[in-house]
């Protein structure tokens, strides 16, 4: 049964504590409670919210809302070596993280602590740690909202890079994904340990032979440390994308600055910390009234209270034209900006 709310409060409903108004609402917890919504023919267009931690809103919205629930983890097949799970949109990605600790299925544990739902995955292609979900993506299936009609994506049709797929461009606003389908280990898990700090905190702890348990409490502890808690402090996690930049262009710049972080893309490019970036241009720790730079992490924006999302996105500008003007390196938002 379809149910309409009107001016709605979107404060619950977003990691970063902006309470815009949505002038209606409609919480979609069954696949035929989204095609009863789809085929009303409402006149007003639609606007898709899953976990709400990647997004700063910056004014109300005046659509109506479809807060995406769907629950539900199947396996659909299996052989000796490998599992595969279709998990539906609205399941917590952290909690189907710690679902396949408990089960034993490799390939995520890296990806632990991303805030999030699982629809939302395929969007963004959310990675850390040197893994990214595309790596054990299978396919997804997803809505199309003026055909109505459902559509099943290989991996290769979601056109996946780095924090991009066909849905944030060809298809952005075309489609709601309602399932995703993951390929998992189910032993001999090809454990990803040099990025990051994960390595030597498993040393700290005497482990030399990690499972796949050890990796997701060594990343949880890493995050933990480093990024603030969005239920005790506003924040959408990681603000800005890492910047790829061509090898040409960084071999000048590691002259004048030989202690700039990086990873090596390919042969012609390189990854640039922007957290490293933001840092060098005297960002962690600012703050300017309830909007701020995080103190351990100055890739992470937050609300210390009550800033408004105008506010916020003022900030992320200052913060791109600075680090533009410093190393002549373009960064940009991985939150979506509404």
């Amino acid at each position: 049964m379809m149910e309409i709310a009107q001016n709605i409060s979107l404060l619950p409903y977003n990691t970063f504590g902006i309470d815009a108004k949505a002038k209606y609402f409609v919480n979609i917890d069954s696949l035929n409670t989204l095609k009863d919504v789809l085929k009303s023919n409402l006149p007003e267009s639609l606007f898709i919210l899953g976990g709400g931690s990647n997004m700063l809103l910056t004014k109300n919205i005046d659509k109506i809302v479809l807060k995406i629930n769907i629950k539900g983890i199947t396996i659909v097949k299996e052989d000796e070596d490998f599992v595969w799970v279709e998990v539906n949109a609205g399941e917590i990605w952290h909690d189907f993280v710690l679902w396949c600790i408990e089960n034993n299925y490799g390939g995520i544990e890296n990806l632990s602590l991303i805030p999030g739902n699982v629809g939302a995955t395929p969007i963004q292609n959310i990675g850390a740690y040197g893994v990214e979900v595309k790596d054990v993506i299978e396919s997804c299936k997803g809505i199309n909202m003026s055909t109505k009609e459902f559509t099943t994506f290989s991996n290769k049709d979601c056109q996946f890079g780095y924090r991009e797929s066909i849905f944030k461009n060809d298809l952005k606003n075309q489609y709601i994904i309602t399932s995703v389908i993951f390929k998992l280990t189910k032993h001999n898990h090809i454990l990803k340990t040099g990025y990051g700090a994960i390595q030597q905190e498993l040393e700290a702890k005497n482990i030399t032979t990690p499972t796949i348990k050890d990796i997701s409490d060594v990343v949880i502890a890493i995050r933990q440390e480093k990024l603030p808690n969005p239920k005790e402090i506003g924040n959408s996690g990681s603000f800005f994308k890492n910047p790829i930049i061509s090898k040409d262009f960084f071999d000048q710049l590691i002259k004048r600055y030989p202690a700039m972080p990086h990873y090596v893309v390919n042969s012609t490019e390189i990854k640039i910390p922007a957290g490293w970036l933001i840092e060098q241009a005297g960002f962690k720790g600012y703050r300017l009234g309830d909007a701020g730079v995080h103190n351990n992490q100055a890739l992470v924006l937050v609300n210390y209270g009550n800033a408004t999302g105008e506010q916020l996105k003022k900030l992320a500008d200052t913060i791109l034209q600075e680090v533009k003007g410093i190393f002549g390196i373009d960064i940009s938002p991985e939150v979506n900006i509404f």
